[in-house]
Protein backbone atom coordinates (compact mmCIF):
# COMPACT_ATOMS: atom_id res chain seq x y z
CA UNK A 1 0.00 0.00 0.00
CA UNK A 2 1.47 3.62 -0.58
CA UNK A 3 2.04 5.92 2.12
CA UNK A 4 -0.27 8.43 2.60
CA UNK A 5 0.45 11.87 1.31
CA UNK A 6 -1.23 15.15 2.38
CA UNK A 7 -3.17 16.86 -0.12
CA UNK A 8 -1.42 19.63 -1.28
CA UNK A 9 0.29 21.02 -4.79
CA UNK A 10 2.58 17.79 -4.13
CA UNK A 11 4.58 16.43 -1.07
CA UNK A 12 7.13 17.70 0.77
CA UNK A 13 10.55 18.05 -0.48
CA UNK A 14 12.89 15.68 1.41
CA UNK A 15 14.56 18.74 2.26
CA UNK A 16 11.36 20.17 4.02
CA UNK A 17 10.86 16.74 5.92
CA UNK A 18 14.40 16.71 7.01
CA UNK A 19 13.94 20.51 8.53
CA UNK A 20 11.11 19.83 9.74
CA UNK A 21 12.53 16.80 11.89
CA UNK A 22 15.30 18.57 12.76
CA UNK A 23 12.88 21.61 14.03
CA UNK A 24 11.25 18.91 16.22
CA UNK A 25 14.60 17.13 17.13
CA UNK A 26 15.45 20.48 18.07
CA UNK A 27 12.37 21.46 20.27
CA UNK A 28 12.25 18.52 21.66
CA UNK A 29 16.23 18.35 23.14
CA UNK A 30 15.80 22.00 24.63
CA UNK A 31 12.65 22.25 26.25
CA UNK A 32 13.57 18.70 27.98
CA UNK A 33 16.70 20.35 29.26
CA UNK A 34 16.22 23.99 29.27
CA UNK A 35 12.07 24.54 29.97
CA UNK A 36 12.28 26.47 27.09
CA UNK A 37 11.11 26.69 23.24
CA UNK A 38 13.76 27.54 20.73
CA UNK A 39 13.59 30.10 18.15
CA UNK A 40 13.27 28.98 14.79
CA UNK A 41 13.10 30.51 11.66
CA UNK A 42 12.65 28.08 8.62
CA UNK A 43 14.77 28.13 5.55
CA UNK A 44 11.76 26.90 3.44
CA UNK A 45 9.07 29.13 3.20
CA UNK A 46 6.30 26.45 2.84
CA UNK A 47 7.01 25.87 6.19
CA UNK A 48 5.60 29.03 7.44
CA UNK A 49 2.24 28.21 6.05
CA UNK A 50 -0.57 27.22 8.71
CA UNK A 51 -0.41 23.82 8.79
CA UNK A 52 -2.07 21.12 11.41
CA UNK A 53 0.19 18.08 12.45
CA UNK A 54 0.36 15.60 14.62
CA UNK A 55 3.87 14.14 16.45
CA UNK A 56 4.70 10.61 17.77
CA UNK A 57 7.45 10.08 19.89
CA UNK A 58 8.48 6.67 19.77
CA UNK A 59 11.26 4.64 22.27
CA UNK A 60 11.87 1.51 20.37
CA UNK A 61 8.77 0.60 19.17
CA UNK A 62 6.86 1.61 22.02
CA UNK A 63 4.77 4.69 21.91
CA UNK A 64 5.78 7.31 24.72
CA UNK A 65 3.75 10.24 23.20
CA UNK A 66 1.50 11.54 20.51
CA UNK A 67 -0.14 14.71 20.64
CA UNK A 68 -1.46 17.17 17.89
CA UNK A 69 -3.87 19.36 16.07
CA UNK A 70 -6.92 18.51 13.92
CA UNK A 71 -6.81 22.28 12.56
CA UNK A 72 -4.02 24.77 11.27
CA UNK A 73 -3.68 27.22 14.18
CA UNK A 74 -0.03 28.36 13.21
CA UNK A 75 2.40 28.21 11.27
CA UNK A 76 3.27 24.74 10.70
CA UNK A 77 7.02 24.40 12.22
CA UNK A 78 6.04 26.20 14.83
CA UNK A 79 2.72 23.47 15.48
CA UNK A 80 5.08 20.58 15.14
CA UNK A 81 7.31 22.77 17.74
CA UNK A 82 3.84 22.83 19.75
CA UNK A 83 3.05 19.08 19.47
CA UNK A 84 6.68 17.81 20.04
CA UNK A 85 7.15 19.34 23.33
CA UNK A 86 3.50 18.45 24.34
CA UNK A 87 4.07 15.07 23.42
CA UNK A 88 6.77 14.76 25.39
CA UNK A 89 5.32 16.49 28.49
CA UNK A 90 1.66 16.26 28.27
CA UNK A 91 0.20 13.34 27.26
CA UNK A 92 -1.59 11.88 29.89
CA UNK A 93 -0.93 8.18 29.02
CA UNK A 94 2.65 8.79 29.90
CA UNK A 95 4.99 10.23 32.40
CA UNK A 96 7.15 13.42 31.16
CA UNK A 97 9.99 12.49 29.19
CA UNK A 98 13.25 12.88 30.95
CA UNK A 99 16.73 14.60 29.56
CA UNK A 100 18.53 11.02 29.28
CA UNK A 101 15.23 9.62 27.21
CA UNK A 102 16.13 12.09 24.69
CA UNK A 103 18.62 10.47 22.65
CA UNK A 104 17.19 7.35 22.52
CA UNK A 105 13.33 8.25 21.06
CA UNK A 106 12.17 8.27 17.56
CA UNK A 107 9.89 11.09 16.35
CA UNK A 108 7.07 10.92 13.53
CA UNK A 109 5.59 13.81 12.27
CA UNK A 110 2.08 13.69 10.44
CA UNK A 111 0.97 16.59 8.74
CA UNK A 112 -2.82 16.66 8.41
CA UNK A 113 -5.50 17.53 5.38
CA UNK A 114 -8.18 19.22 6.70
CA UNK A 115 -11.30 17.38 8.17
CA UNK A 116 -14.34 16.04 6.14
CA UNK A 117 -17.15 14.44 6.93
CA UNK A 118 -17.30 10.74 5.89
CA UNK A 119 -19.42 7.48 5.61
CA UNK A 120 -18.47 4.60 6.97
CA UNK A 121 -18.14 3.02 3.45
CA UNK A 122 -16.37 5.27 2.19
CA UNK A 123 -13.28 4.84 4.77
CA UNK A 124 -9.99 3.08 3.42
CA UNK A 125 -8.04 1.68 6.34
CA UNK A 126 -4.18 2.45 6.34
CA UNK A 127 -5.26 5.44 3.88
CA UNK A 128 -8.05 7.79 6.39
CA UNK A 129 -7.49 8.73 9.68
CA UNK A 130 -10.20 9.06 11.45
CA UNK A 131 -12.49 11.52 14.13
CA UNK A 132 -15.45 10.43 15.79
CA UNK A 133 -17.70 12.97 17.59
CA UNK A 134 -20.78 11.98 19.41
CA UNK A 135 -22.16 13.89 22.48
CA UNK A 136 -19.01 15.30 24.42
CA UNK A 137 -17.10 12.48 23.10
CA UNK A 138 -14.27 12.55 21.08
CA UNK A 139 -11.45 10.16 19.89
CA UNK A 140 -8.84 10.44 16.73
CA UNK A 141 -6.36 7.57 15.10
CA UNK A 142 -3.84 8.77 12.61
CA UNK A 143 -3.91 6.83 9.27
CA UNK A 144 -0.93 4.72 10.32
CA UNK A 145 -2.11 3.13 12.96
CA UNK A 146 -4.59 0.74 11.09
CA UNK A 147 -1.53 -0.09 8.88
CA UNK A 148 0.74 -0.69 11.85
CA UNK A 149 -2.04 -3.15 13.66
CA UNK A 150 -3.09 -4.78 10.18
CA UNK A 151 -7.03 -3.52 11.07
CA UNK A 152 -9.56 -3.43 8.71
CA UNK A 153 -12.33 -1.37 7.91
CA UNK A 154 -14.77 -2.39 10.75
CA UNK A 155 -12.32 -2.86 13.18
CA UNK A 156 -10.78 0.49 12.38
CA UNK A 157 -14.14 2.22 12.94
CA UNK A 158 -14.86 0.49 16.57
CA UNK A 159 -11.19 1.17 17.56
CA UNK A 160 -11.91 4.81 17.20
CA UNK A 161 -15.21 4.57 19.12
CA UNK A 162 -12.77 3.14 21.75
CA UNK A 163 -10.32 5.71 21.76
CA UNK A 164 -13.43 8.39 22.61
CA UNK A 165 -14.78 6.15 25.59
CA UNK A 166 -17.70 4.86 23.16
CA UNK A 167 -19.28 1.54 22.56
CA UNK A 168 -17.34 -0.15 19.35
CA UNK A 169 -20.57 0.11 17.40
CA UNK A 170 -21.23 3.80 18.19
CA UNK A 171 -20.17 4.32 14.62
CA UNK A 172 -23.64 2.57 13.40
CA UNK A 173 -25.39 4.74 15.95
CA UNK A 174 -25.62 8.53 15.24
CA UNK A 175 -21.93 9.71 16.02
CA UNK A 176 -19.96 11.77 13.55
CA UNK A 177 -16.83 10.53 11.46
CA UNK A 178 -14.58 12.67 10.41
CA UNK A 179 -11.61 11.35 7.55
CA UNK A 180 -8.46 12.95 6.74
CA UNK A 181 -4.82 11.75 5.16
CA UNK A 182 -1.88 12.62 6.23
CA UNK A 183 1.60 12.91 4.87
CA UNK A 184 4.09 10.78 7.67
CA UNK A 185 7.51 10.53 7.86
CA UNK A 186 10.05 10.52 10.66
CA UNK A 187 13.63 9.58 11.88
Amino acid sequence: MEEPTMGRQGAFSPEEREELLRIARRALSIYVSEGRMPSEDPAHASLSAPGAAFVTLRGGERLRGCIGYTEPHAPLYRTVQECTVAAATEDPRFPRVTAGEVGGLRIEISVLTPLSPVRPEDVEAGVHGLMIRKGDRRGLLLPQVALERGWDRDTFLSQVCAKAGLSPDAWKEGAELFSFTAEVFGE
